[in-house]
């Protein structure tokens, strides 16, 4: 996993910030898409979070009584 490098960039419009962003992304390779999106899935479900911590669902099938 590579470090990312915080860059600071200004424009004037919000569609100037959005093409730039696209830009950017179609300049990586299919290989650095897939890193950064393992990185940050790897971000979003760290083992030791609240939702991994949570009770197991468990179902139970109770057979009823015919009157």
């Amino acid at each position: 996993m590579r470090v990312m490098e915080p860059v600071i960039v200004k424009f004037r419009t919000h569609r100037e910030c959005e093409e730039a962003a696209l830009a950017y992304y179609r300049r990586l390779t299919p290989a650095e898409r897939l890193e950064i999106l393992f990185t940050l899935r790897a971000l979003a479900h760290k083992e030791n979070d609240a939702a991994s911590e949570r009770l197991a669902r468990v179902y139970r099938i109770a057979q009823l009584e015919r009157s």
